[in-house]
């Protein structure tokens, strides 16, 4: 990876640090129930606040339609800012014009400032010059520290870095290393485990995969259209038939350039989808006509598992099964205990991301574990696919 400019180049002191944070973050009855993005966010407002920066905090949140909504005002999400970083956060009621200009105008070095809302003007996910330009004028450095927002090329992920000199944030800084630690120069053997529902959404990801590890096993709902490749019954599991041709492309691409795919060797079925229903254990010729694979079998288990033994480095995007549903969170659970265990012997180095696989590595209790955990989605997926992102690129040393 080419260098990126980071913190440790900026000089902060009195400036005012427009600093663009991932701020959407869940929330109820106006109150913020998940503070992980903003724990994520903190090092970096606090060390630019404890330089004597101005730090003036841009964020989107939810999807509004281009115009204000008091549903996605940033303002609860401003005081659970402070709450974490232990510090007032003033709030603007724009992120441009007079209420921008005048709360950023009155800010002394030291004090936190977060704007509204950046997606209440269309122009934002347009990256509109003019709007850039007026969100320019509020700052004189930019800080992404938005790396789950990188993939996309709006006004405050990447316009920018255009107008003013750009330096990625503490958390971005620590994303961009893990995953470039694992993707360009990992400690080899490699493994990624690629699960989740479908093959169709993650063509690209297994294709680049491909190329850059040793090992590709494969769990979910994917797994099935790999399965029926291989001319086993998958019943009425999800199945994509349709890619069946492409599965047998990866199958031989893997075998040609002496690339290992895991796929399951037994499965856990059922006929109704639903907590607790009754299931059994099959052997992958013996999935009948009205049952489902909902997760792997306990042989697929430890294969996996004796297969996490002999890697040194593991990327990890989604489940092996329904994970969401007891009993068939099994196979999930198990490898992550599994994974997590090994990585705290200093054995494995796990490197995760992706909605679904945070939420099963919570779920199975390892992630707190693992070695690095990513809290982006479609920014993870993409850099995983070997695409470049906007909101990345623009940070590179020139």
């Amino acid at each position: 990876m080419t260098a990126f400019r980071t913190l440790d180049q900026a000089d902060v002191k009195g400036k005012r640090v427009l600093v663009r944070l991932d701020l959407n973050v869940p929330t109820e009855n106006g109150k913020v129930t998940d503070v992980t993005r903003i724990e994520r966010a903190a090092p970096t407002i606090t060390e630019l606040t404890s330089k004597g920066a101005k730090v003036i905090l841009l964020s989107h949140f939810g999807r509004p339609k281009g115009g204000p909504d008091p549903k996605y005002s940033l303002a609860p999400v401003a005081a659970a800012v402070a709450e974490v970083i232990g510090k007032p956060v003033a709030f603007a009621s724009d992120c441009i014009g007079e209420p921008a200009e005048m709360a950023a105008a009155a800010m002394q070095p030291g004090d936190v400032l977060c704007l509204e809302n950046t997606r209440f003007h269309k122009e934002e996910e347009k990256n509109d010059p003019d709007f850039v330009d007026k969100l320019a004028a509020l700052g004189d450095i930019w800080v992404n520290d938005a790396f789950s927002a990188a993939h996309r090329a709006h006004a405050s992920t990447e316009g920018l870095g255009h107008k003013l000199p750009a330096y990625a944030g503490r958390s971005m800084q620590a994303e961009l290393e893990a995953l470039g630690k694992a993707l360009e120069q990992p400690k080899r053997p490699v493994a990624a485990v690629v699960g989740g529902a479908k093959v169709s959404g993650k063509l690209d990801l297994l294709g680049n995969l491909l190329d850059k590890v040793d090992v590709l096993i494969i769990g979910g709902g994917m797994a099935n259209t790999f399965l029926a490749a291989q001319g086993h019954p998958v019943g009425k599991s999800l199945c994509e038939p349709d890619l069946i041709p492409t599965a047998n492309d990866i199958l031989a691409k893997a075998k040609a350039s002496g690339k290992q795919i895991v796929l399951p060797v037994d499965a856990v079925v059922a006929e109704t989808f639903a907590a607790n229903a009754p299931s059994r254990v099959a052997a992958l010729d013996e999935v009948g006509p009205t049952e489902m694979i909902l997760d792997i079998g306990p042989r697929s288990i430890e294969h996996v598992v004796s297969e996490l033994e002999l890697i040194k480095t593991v990327l990890w995007n989604g489940p092996f099964g329904a994970f969401e549903i007891e009993p068939f969170d099994t196979g999930t659970v198990e490898i992550a205990e599994a994974a997590a265990e090994l990585t705290a012997a200093g054995k494995l180095v796990t490197i995760a991301g992706g909605g679904d696989t945070v939420s099963a590595l919570n779920h199975a209790g390892a992630a707190d574990r693992f070695t690095y955990i990513s809290t982006a989605g479609g920014a993870f997926l993409e850099m995983l696919e070997g695409k470049a992102l906007p909101g990345v690129e623009i940070l590179r040393a020139k």
